[in-house]
């Protein structure tokens, strides 16, 4: 039995630490803010429930696959339904594209849009359905130490099929014809943080789990599955200390034996760090334990950053279904700004969650709940007066598309941007999502979720070993937990 150290409560962590208890060791999580969560964290205030980070809850199966390595499932901790429609694409007032649960009625939407696009669809989901099973199956879980641990039949036999080097771009260009089918098929890439034409067509995968698996929402919120991997923890006897900033990762003859932090010195015999990758080896470590320098993390291509804001408002907005995707400008050209010429955007995009329309706990009766999400640069200058600006901007197109007032009837508002990531998260520039997931940012040439110095420090996160999400982030704590486990077994035990 090990004394093991996870630095970090987001989903990455609560993952690795459930996994090192499961199997006897006792585990101690470092938390520094004070609620577990990480950037899935929860806040309340003036009768609204506000998710900070994650809103969506695609790969259901992730879950139950996570669940059930315990012997249990989600369903015993939150109550999950299925969004109907799943999210809508608003492209101006009077075009709106609502995509629905059943798949059935989404080749009906295709057919309607585009004549001959429901055969289209059919032939694209059917390759979305290779990769997935895959992707998810055959690759997602391994620690990518090497390219020989992809060197099994399932992964040879269809690699030409997985098309790795064709960009999502070209890919879904190849089926579909109408701009508004493009975009919506396009937009779940932003979530890997790149533009269509970065990404590799690998990712459609994500367009089959949307698309035949559906979105959900578990009541309560997101926030919701944070506090079931919490219960899970804590009744596996993990040890949970929150307002414990860690400062260092204390190092002796190549092995972790302790953390320092804001509330003492902790010994230990392994660490799991699930914080900033970037903060944890330019800060926690001395240098000649890092894996990487400073340069190489400024070369690094990153996930955006964003401005939120958290919203109440006194009034039900009519327009406006749980998950609202404001398609009303070009996508490229915000893309650019983000990835290409890092600046504010000059006509962003953005992205408009109303729990409230599903769930009557996250607001006061008869008034909404609004998340609004505007992608932006990492990096960029942060200031007040931006966040005024850009707020005025989303504001106005957004009355005009729901064709209401809203900004006067606004009871509570908050905003969140690259400032407080690096604040509340050490993030690196602030960043949101992570590193992009493009094809030289994939697998084994993320960065490694291994020490290379220190054989008993491994990280998980965003940051490396799958890549950005929720689904990936509970797999990245998967994944470190179980080559901790096999170093455990070879050296302390």
């Amino acid at each position: 039995m090990a004394q093991i150290s996870v630095i970090g409560s987001g989903f990455a962590g609560l993952s690795a630490a459930c996994f090192l208890a499961k199997e006897g060791h006792n585990v101690t999580v470092f938390e520094k803010n004070d609620s577990v969560g990480g950037r899935a964290r929860v806040y309340t205030e003036n009768g609204f429930r506000f998710d900070m980070g994650p809103s969506w809850y695609w790969m259901p199966d992730v879950f139950e696959k996570f669940f059930g390595y315990f012997g249990k499932t989600p369903q015993q901790y939150y109550d999950l339904v299925k969004l109907d429609p799943g999210f809508q694409m608003i492209f101006s007032a009077e075009n709106t594209v609502p995509l629905p649960a059943d798949i059935k009625d989404i080749y009906n939407v295709f057919e309607e849009i585009e004549p001959g696009s429901a055969k289209q669809l059919a032939k694209f989901l059917l390759q979305a359905e290779l990769k997935y099973k895959v992707g998810m199956g055959s690759m997602v879980y391994k620690p990518c130490d090497t390219w020989l641990e992809f060197a099994n039949m399932d992964v040879i036999m269809n690699a030409p099929r997985m098309q790795l080097l064709t960009s999502m771009k070209k890919h879904v260009r190849s089926f579909f014809k109408d701009e508004r089918l493009v975009a919506l098929m396009e937009f779940p890439v932003l979530f890997l943080g790149a533009m269509a034409d970065r990404i590799p067509a690998l990712y459609s995968m994500m367009n089959y789990s949307a698309l035949t698996m559906g979105t959900w929402y578990p009541m309560g919120g997101m926030c919701e599955i944070i506090t079931a991997m919490e219960k899970l923890a804590l009744s596996l006897g993990v040890t949970i200390k929150l307002n414990a900033e860690v400062t260092q990762i204390v190092v002796k003859n190549n092995r972790a034996i302790a953390v320092d932090t804001k509330v003492g010195t902790f010994a230990a015999q392994a660490v799991v760090a699930t914080g900033d990758y970037n903060h944890v080896e330019q800060q926690l470590l001395e240098k000649q334990y890092r894996n990487y320098t400073a340069a190489y993390w400024d070369k690094k291509i990153f996930a955006p950053s964003c401005l939120i804001f958290y919203l109440g408002v006194n009034k039900k907005i009519k327009k406006l279904i749980h998950h609202n995707l404001i398609f009303d400008t070009s996508l490229d050209k915000h893309a650019s700004e983000i990835y290409e010429q890092p600046r504010w955007p000059s006509d962003p995009l953005f992205y408009v969650c109303a729990p409230s329309k599903t769930d009557k706990s996250v607001a006061t009766k008869g008034q909404e709940n609004l998340f609004i999400l505007m992608p932006v640069a990492p990096g960029l200058e942060d200031t007040d007066e931006l966040r005024e600006r850009y707020f005025d901007i989303i504001m106005n197109r957004l009355e005009q598309l729901c064709v209401d007032t809203i900004k006067d009837h606004i009871v509570y508002k908050r905003s969140y941007c690259i400032n407080d990531f690096k604040a509340d998260y050490h993030a690196y520039k602030g960043n949101a999502y992570g590193l992009a997931n493009t094809l030289s940012q994939t697998a084994v040439l993320k960065p490694s979720l291994r020490n290379k110095v220190v054989e008993n420090l491994f990280y998980a996160g965003q940051l490396t070993v799958p890549g950005p999400g929720v689904p990936p982030a509970l797999i990245s704590g998967q994944i470190a937990a179980e080559q901790l486990l096999k170093t455990i077994k070879t050296t302390i035990l």
